[in-house]
């Protein structure tokens, strides 16, 4: 008798462990229960990035063009008073918006400005050290990458008008034939 019970236990704590689970999964269903994310919700956080092509405070939702071309697609994403980033909406400024789905409607959890990225050799100069180039009179290429328009209503002392259209066709024949020359450009945007 004794040989045949030690035949049936192995089979019996298996169907006791699937038909009442083990000890270690209720703290992982308590951790549920409290609003805790899971992994799956963590890996689940979502992105846009693209232009916003609008903004309305009284629908609270953002209008955010993603993709290029023929395959660009205007999303649309809510937002709340826990959306953090809001002073990064601007209409026609890239963003990155990250959201996740609540109740079935995609809400903005925060918004960052999408930057260039600077090529490999290229650095960022700030405001207060190429005031300080120019008014130390430095040996200096400035270039005011705006449209023309724009620089024809201000731009900075020395600045030389190349749009970056213009740059995109006309390249090194627009820059100095001095290479070792220190060459600055800036523009009206957030980089």
């Amino acid at each position: 008798m004794q040989k045949t019970m030690r035949k049936f236990v192995p089979m019996l704590l298996m169907v006791g462990l699937i038909s009442f689970g083990c000890a270690g999964n209720q703290g992982a269903d308590q951790a549920i229960k409290a609003g805790g994310p899971t992994e799956t919700q963590k890996k689940s956080a979502q992105l846009y990035k693209g232009k916003i092509v609008g903004k309305s405070n009284k629908a609270k939702t953002i209008s955010i063009e993603v993709g290029k071309g023929k395959q660009a697609k205007v999303m649309m994403v809510k937002f709340d008073e826990q959306t953090k980033g809001m002073e990064h909406v601007a209409k026609g400024h890239a963003a990155i918006i990250t959201y996740e789905q609540r109740k079935g409607e995609t809400v903005a959890t925060s918004i960052k400005p999408k930057l260039a990225k600077l090529p490999q050799g290229v650095t960022e100069i700030k405001t207060r050290e190429l005031q300080a180039l120019v008014d130390e009179q430095q040996e200096l290429y400035l270039v005011d990458s705006r449209p023309a328009r724009r620089y024809g209503q201000a731009h900075l002392p020395g600045a030389v008008s190349i749009p970056v259209p213009l740059l995109k066709k006309k390249k090194a024949a627009l820059l100095p034939a001095d290479r070792d020359r220190l060459l600055i450009f800036y523009c009206g945007g957030p980089t």
